[in-house]
């Protein structure tokens, strides 16, 4: 997400716009096998490698997904910001029995990713919304809905999820249902770290960060249920997802651990 890399496009279409753009133009790069995603900027705000489309290639991407560690068999995921859709095609065909649920805001955004990420045509089991994620969070009918959340919110400035309010974070905890985790990307380096953290804090009964990686990327884990962190069950739970899935969980356990002590 705040990798910076060079886009080698100028702009989404030389056509005269119909209307006032709201957002900033959607862009691509590509290196060494993998496609990224931009906003007209150097920032990073995804990335795809051509010949794994369903794997998510970042390290953050891959941390996002630790809420594994507590939940095997997920029945509801959602995703607020679709990004290269990396998390949404990863639950998508990792959890067979689950409802994926991806929401972004722009609508180039899901085309893009439909025609240069291979995001999937929605189905029975996967919907991705043309909304804004606060809406989508502060809707009666999704609360205790689902297993597990992931938030990636960033514009093409990159200075701080767009959405960082004690009350975004409680509906999101709404959302969840009594044992669900929810995973969000910040940047540690940036004072918005600080602040969601709190809002975090003051919406779930605990929270937990993984070790910066990237350029800043700090994944943090809330629980709505606060829970006992049992290492050593952890460890045999990691050694799982990584047989089953090559995600490199057992760094996650670590981390937890390094952050702990």
């Amino acid at each position: 997400m705040l990798i910076k890399r060079k886009s080698i496009e100028k702009e989404e279409s030389s056509r005269p716009a119909t209307r006032k753009p709201k957002y900033a133009p959607v862009t691509l790069s590509e290196q060494d096998g993998v496609r990224y995603l931009h906003f007209g900027t150097e920032w990073v705000q995804g990335a795809m490698r051509i010949r794994k489309p369903d794997w998510p290639e970042l390290e953050y991407a891959q941390q996002m997904m630790a809420w594994m560690l507590w939940i095997e068999t997920p029945q509801r995921i959602a995703q607020l910001g679709l990004g290269t859709a990396a998390l949404t095609k990863f639950c998508y065909k990792q959890f067979p029995q689950a409802e994926v649920t991806a929401v972004e805001l722009n609508p180039s955004v899901i085309a893009i990713c439909a025609s240069m990420f291979k995001l999937p045509e929605n189905d029975a089991r996967l919907q991705v919304l043309e909304m804004d994620a606060l809406d989508f969070v502060g809707d009666a009918a999704r609360h205790g809905t689902l297993d597990a959340l992931q938030v990636d919110l960033y514009d093409a400035t990159a200075r701080g999820p767009v959405l960082d309010t004690p009350d975004f974070y409680q509906a999101c905890a709404a959302c969840l249902n009594d044992d669900g985790i929810m995973t969000v990307n910040l940047f540690g380096d940036h004072p918005s770290y600080a602040k969601n953290l709190k809002a975090m804090k003051f919406a779930f009964d605990q929270v937990l960060c993984l070790p910066q990686v990237h350029d800043g990327n700090v994944v943090a884990i809330a629980f709505k249920r606060g829970r006992q962190i049992d290492y050593e069950a952890l460890t045999a739970r990691a050694a799982q997802i990584v047989a089953e899935t090559k995600l490199p969980a057992k760094s996650w356990v670590k981390g937890l651990k390094q952050q702990q002590s």
